[in-house]
């Protein structure tokens, strides 16, 4: 079904569109979807939850990582391949690791022929910055706003291409044809309540995260879940969900703006991190490597971890989930700040004039938000909910899904990131698969021969569950259940975890499942946040069953995923991802099923030295 209408349940008309491509989300990964597509000659949309420009990615700060070599030429593909594999803890999809560190480079000079502008190296190249878990500096930049460089740029190409763009539009649901393969989508526009329905060939997921769901997180009110859980819904496979990351620094006073990002370039410009005794404590999280006592200073520290280490970085650029742990056991040994933080220092290592050219988002947002001018003293951080490396198993060269029809790049995409991200690997993810989302999602839709319908039933129960709140008296707020979700994740599914927890957390969803399915709304349905927020819980509350569930299964502690009562990692959980599913009764279901086999030309590459690597030379100047 192409223009018309559908008579909606008791929502009057559904208003319906029909193309080749819809994409849905429009952060980085989206847009970059639809630029492709659009580029080949389809007609495509772009459907956002929020405004055009207002994606998520914004947030992303400190750079795209790319193995371009401006700063170090010894850095190459194989070298980034590594240390993103060894990142991940070796859970990736080793070649969906492989094509983005090949590829990162192009997709960053690409964004600067379209327009974006990066900081430079004296020689007029593009800078390339440290961050946690790179063996060299090779995060491009822009300050500390690169992720709303990207979207800038990205939005501007897509607007000039003609890129027909829908905003304040909430998915609710994905439909699939006879023939199993996805042909609508049916949602509701926020400014007005009406319901509307995109047909098309292909769909793109690239929805983002699933923060909201937990207390404490970085990410923004759109991070629901909804991809994860349509896909799934669907038929989707889904993997690795258990594998959530907490960034090691979100501002965490005052409370209005805890969780926010401290982006991890102030430790890569040279922040330490420093406990209430002014001790800076991750010398001693080194496994059995270094004691900070040993140093008569931290100069001299800085010394001996280069030599030993043999990699000339601090150790506050561990990989992510390392200090999230050691920031978190700082705190449980009672050394933490005031404010139940840690202190991020930069003031003592830089000029006031270096941090605020090199880090002026940060600068302005401690100085408005929490009264604190970073060039002066401190800031207080500590752990908060930020990246999911799990999310829609996806083939890796063409980012399809397991249902036909459905591609998935982006935050909602797993298998890239294994149980880590590296930091700056986000953004040229989100390059990388964008583009090879739109690419295999417009070579599906050219090759799909009819047109897409849309099952007027099927439509009709979408609507009304939708609309049921409003028809419900005397039920539950949804804040309240909402509220109860958060408290529920953050202690019971949070960034330690332990079995009985993890069942205590399971029961828990349960209860909540139940009281979400009576929750009531009252007014119209134009900016409702109330309604709103009530389509947004069956989202959350997949999500959340779907990272319990998993968590539960996965005995053992690997990257971001860390059991207390299984503290190391077991070699036999490193040999399998988690897959879940649901089946035909709606059940949850976990399977582990072996990794990828990787060919021998690249494990080779972990058994000796990659190519063209040394040791990195000194930063100084850098």
């Amino acid at each position: 079904m192409a223009d018309g209408h559908l008579a909606g349940s008791g929502a009057g008309e559904l208003e319906t569109h029909d193309f080749d491509v819809v994409v849905i989300g429009a952060g980085g990964a989206g847009l970059r979807a639809a630029v492709e597509a659009k580029d080949r000659g389809l007609r495509t949309a772009l459907v956002c939850k929020s405004l055009l420009g207002k994606a998520h990615t914004v947030m992303a700060e400190g750079g795209a990582a790319a193995a371009m070599g401006n700063v170090w030429p010894e850095d190459s593909w194989q070298v980034h391949f590594r240390d993103t594999m060894r990142g991940g803890k070796m859970l990736n999809n080793w070649r969906m690791a492989q094509l983005h560190a090949q590829e990162a480079p192009d997709r960053i000079y690409e964004l600067e022929r379209w327009g974006a502008l990066f900081d430079r190296t004296k020689d007029g190249k593009i800078l390339q910055r440290d961050f946690g878990g790179h063996r060299y500096a090779r995060l491009a930049h822009v300050g500390d706003r690169t992720g709303l460089e990207l979207i800038r740029t990205l939005q501007q190409r897509a607007v000039a291409q003609g890129i027909e763009v829908f905003m304040e539009c909430k998915i609710l649901r994905l439909l699939k044809d006879g023939e199993g393969r996805v042909s609508a989508a049916v949602g509701y526009w926020r400014p007005t309540g009406g319901f509307v329905a995109f047909t098309a060939k292909a769909f793109v997921l690239a929805t983002g995260s699933v923060g909201k769901s937990w207390k404490y997180t970085s990410n923004s009110w759109e991070s629901t879940g909804d991809g994860h859980a349509m896909a799934l819904w669907a038929g989707a496979d889904m993997i690795d969900m258990e594998c959530v990351q907490f960034h090691p620094t979100g501002m965490v006073w005052p409370l209005s703006v805890r969780g926010i990002l401290v982006t991890e370039g102030v430790r890569g410009d040279g922040g330490v991190l420093r406990n209430s005794e002014g001790r800076r404590f991750m010398f001693d999280y080194i496994p059995a490597m270094f004691a900070a006592e040993t140093a008569d200073s931290e100069a001299e520290g800085d010394r001996w971890y280069d030599d030993h280490i043999n990699n000339r970085r601090p150790p506050e650029l561990l990989p992510r989930d390392e200090v999230a742990r050691s920031i978190n056991s700082e705190v449980k040994a009672g050394r933490g700040s005031p404010h139940g933080g840690v202190f991020l220092d930069i003031a003592s290592r830089r000029s006031a004039e270096y941090i605020r050219r090199r880090l002026p988002s940060m600068y302005h947002q401690f100085k408005e938000l929490a009264g604190v001018d970073i060039t002066a003293e401190p800031m207080e951080v500590g752990p908060t909910c930020h990246y999911i490396m799990g999310g829609i198993r996806v083939e890796a060269d063409t980012a399809a899904s397991t249902v036909p029809g459905l591609f998935a790049c982006g935050e909602v995409a797993g298998g890239m990131h294994g149980s880590n991200r590296l930091g700056g690997n986000s953004l040229s993810d989100l390059l990388v698969f964008g583009r090879r989302a739109g690419m295999a999602a417009s070579d599906y839709a050219e090759g799909r021969t009819g047109s897409p319908a849309i099952d007027r039933a099927e439509a009709q129960a979408v609507v009304a569950e939708a609309l049921a709140p409003f028809g419900r008296d005397g039920g539950e707020s949804p804040y309240d259940v909402h509220r109860d979700l958060q408290e529920t994740m953050q202690a019971l599914v949070g960034i330690i975890r332990t079995e009985s927890e993890l069942r205590q957390a399971a029961e828990e969803l349960d209860k909540l499942g139940e009281r979400a399915d009576r929750v009531a709304v009252s007014g119209g349905r134009a900016y409702n946040p109330g309604w709103n927020l009530a389509t947004d819980l069956p989202s959350m509350l997949t999500v959340s069953r779907l990272v319990a569930t998993g968590a539960l299964e996965r005995r053992e502690s690997r990257g971001g995923h860390t059991r207390d009562d299984y503290p190391k990692p077991d070699p036999e959980f490193g040999k399998v991802n988690l897959v879940q599913r649901l089946d035909d009764q709606g059940r949850f279901t976990v399977t582990p099923e072996p990794l990828l086999q990787m060919p021998p030309e690249l494990a080779a590459l972990f058994e000796e030295p990659a190519a063209g690597t040394t040791a990195a030379p000194g930063k100084e100047g850098h």
